[in-house]
């Protein structure tokens, strides 16, 4: 299926590519294959939002020897942060390179990736705190997009308490002067080796990312293509990560291209989204996944009159409502929090803008 008239024969979408890339570090290839785990840190970009405090990771008191013939005081338990409410952290963002060798015959694979995580504020900075801090969702991009057309959305989900890590595919990103749409099929290995090195990155006891990845609670979103990219690594037998506890789609599709059967073994929870005057995903390719699982808990988000990127790209109607049923969602399927799905089913009804469905019903429309 074309669904872009931009794209030519061989591509479905097109869109404005996007804005200036973050400073990322140079290295040859000697350097690259130096790399064991195949992770390269490259700088850091400044924090957004009101909050403040350090991004250093998890930081351990200092300890001081009890006075001779006192008892040692017993040490308090780490703490953790909350998560879930919009705007609850400022957002700090990093840059890495990672690379994806899990597939000799297609050669190591450069993914570049942007990181939004939270702002840990100074006062808890200063106490002990527990290491898996926040869910980690990674979010795959379009078609000839990159992460800076979604930056609005993403940095919303990071200030919930959320880490963020947005991936630029090596074929389809916005910088690839001769896209090859047809790659998409590897699209999900790529998705998989970056939750794969961020957990180890989140592992280490020293970085901007120490002790932040939950390893226990990780979801995959993604747009258009990306959508299709994270519908196989939810539902598909081809891609299944089950590390993946929680998917959202956005205006994506089975892709026929890909190999392998959707929903023919449980999937995890799964949140669809779409515009109902989308030319380029038609209704009915997302209608299509959101009705095929018969088993795990679904939601569809029915937009109307909303478009292929006006949902998602910028800060205007309907981008607020996405934001906070998307961070419902994550907040119920993620964090764990029961109470969040009647937040989402309260989100998702706006009179003449948005409805919500669920468990394979149908959306309501006006007038219905």
């Amino acid at each position: 299926m074309n669904r872009s008239p931009q794209a030519g024969p061989a591509g479905r979408r097109a869109g404005t590519p996007g804005a200036r890339r973050l400073r990322r570090l140079s290295l040859g290839t000697p350097a690259l294959a130096a790399v064991a785990c195949g992770v390269l840190v490259a700088a850091c970009a400044g924090s957004g939002g009101a909050g403040t405090g350090h991004a250093a990771g998890p930081s351990s008191p200092a300890t001081s020897s009890p006075a001779t013939g006192s008892a040692s005081p017993r040490p308090s338990p780490p703490v953790r942060l909350p998560v879930g409410k919009l705007s609850s952290y400022g957002v700090a963002e990093q840059s890495l390179t990672i690379v994806n060798r899990s597939h000799p015959r297609l050669g190591p694979r450069v993914i570049a990736t942007v990181v939004r995580y939270p702002v840990i504020p100074a006062a808890a900075a200063s106490g002990r705190l527990a290491r898996g801090l926040f869910p980690l969702v990674v979010f795959a991009p379009g078609y000839r997009q990159c992460d800076r057309s979604y930056r609005f959305l993403l940095h919303e989900w990071a200030s919930a308490g959320y880490v963020v890590a947005a991936v630029e595919f090596p074929r389809t990103n916005c910088h690839v002067s001769a896209p090859d749409e047809s790659d998409l099929v590897n699209q999900p290995g790529d998705v998989s080796s970056v939750i794969r090195q961020l957990v180890a990155v989140s592992g280490r006891p020293h970085g901007p990312l120490a002790g932040l990845v939950n390893p226990a609670e990780i979801g995959v979103a993604g747009h258009s293509d990306g959508g299709d990219t994270v519908a196989a690594i939810a539902a598909n037998t081809c891609c299944r990560d089950h590390r993946v506890a929680a998917a959202v789609v956005l205006s994506g599709a089975e892709w026929a291209p890909m190999p392998g059967r959707y929903f023919a073994r449980p999937a995890p929870p799964m949140l669809f989204v779409q515009g109902t005057d989308d030319a380029w995903n038609p209704p009915e390719a997302s209608m299509q996944l959101y009705r095929a699982d018969t088993v795990g808990p679904r939601y569809y988000l029915d937009l109307f009159g909303a478009n292929h990127f006006t949902p998602y790209e910028g800060s205007g109607a309907p981008e607020p409502i996405v934001a906070r049923v998307t961070i419902d969602f994550l907040n119920r399927y993620l964090a764990g929090q029961r109470p969040a799905a009647a937040a989402m089913r309260r989100a998702g009804q706006v009179t003449g803008v948005a409805t919500l469905a669920t468990g394979g019903h149908l959306p309501r429309r006006n007038g219905d």
